[in-house]
């Protein structure tokens, strides 16, 4: 037999935040198993891949300004 309830995010996690130690603990350890799967590393890459890139007139007045200003610090 299966029942199935909607508990919204907020009571989840004030029932979350009233287990005893050792059920917290319990908890906490099967939810970093559980998200062992996907890496750090995997969701940066995955986040670097989608952001936008420079064109290459905006890398072009990036130089110009940087060598607008290094030439005025020497000045």
């Amino acid at each position: 037999m299966q029942v199935q309830v909607d508990i919204g995010f907020e009571q989840l996690v004030s029932i979350v935040k009233k287990l005893p130690a050792r059920q917290w603990a319990k908890l906490k350890s099967e939810i970093e198993r559980n998200g062992k799967g996907i890496s750090q590393n995997q969701d940066l890459e995955a986040f670097l891949l989608q952001a936008p890139t420079f064109s290459q007139k905006q890398l072009d007045t990036i130089a110009e300004t940087r060598k607008a200003i290094n030439q005025w610090r020497k000045k």
